[in-house]
């Protein structure tokens, strides 16, 4: 199943509201210092091309939608996307979505994380990369508002339940509660780009969420 190569954005856009480095990011992360105002905030950690932030940010203009993704190239890619739709609600930062939620997001902050197909890191010696760890669940529990959820795909099995069972280790994190699978009413009606390709190869996806209690 190989990838297209990316789409190279209009060099016209003007890039400066949505696309931001971690670096830049404000010491604190919340509504107010990204957006300036109180809007309930939601984390995606690793967004890819940025299907889910376009979709989401439009279905839900009354959320701000802060992405982060590691890969520069698809970082200015989401954020163009964003910025052509005029999303004001909806930003990207290319850096280290971890070192976000251990320095910069403040406790009881957000309304949601996700999380939505992360590298498996397949090798056993690799392991300690995979996103899904416990340092990371204990900043989600941590940020998260009462009721906050996380919602966590994965088309790894392995990965699927190995994840499962360290969440089980916080008891405030809730689930893992079911997430069906809807049909897509268009093409482009899926959580990621990631989701999309999985699904029409007939692959299977792994879905759960949970809720901060």
């Amino acid at each position: 199943m190989g990838r297209r190569a990316l789409r190279k954005p209009d060099p016209s856009l003007d890039l400066s509201w949505h696309l931001r480095t971690v670096e830049s990011l404000p010491g604190e992360c919340t509504s107010e210092t990204l957006f300036d105002n109180q809007a309930p905030l939601e984390i995606e950690v690793g967004s890819g091309k940025g299907l889910f932030m376009a979709t989401a940010s439009a279905e839900h203009p009354e959320r701000n939608f802060l992405g982060i993704e590691v890969a520069g190239k698809y970082a200015r890619f989401a954020a163009a996307k964003l910025a052509r739709e005029k999303r004001p609600n909806a930003i990207m930062a290319h850096g280290d979505a971890l070192k976000v939620f251990r320095e910069l997001v403040p406790r009881a902050s957000l309304a949601a994380v996700h999380v939505y197909f992360p590298d498996p890191w397949w090798k056993a010696r690799h392991r300690k990369r995979r996103v899904m760890n416990e340092s990371f669940l204990r900043d989600v529990q941590r940020t998260l508002i009462p009721g906050g959820k996380l919602h966590f795909w994965t088309d790894v099995q392995e990965y699927f339940e190995s994840a499962l069972e360290l969440i089980a280790e916080f008891p405030r994190l809730g689930g893992p509660l079911p997430v069906a699978e809807k049909p897509a009413e268009h093409d482009l009606d899926y959580r990621t780009h990631f989701e999309r390709r999985m699904r029409k190869h007939g692959e299977s996806v792994f879905r759960s969420e949970f809720r901060l209690t």
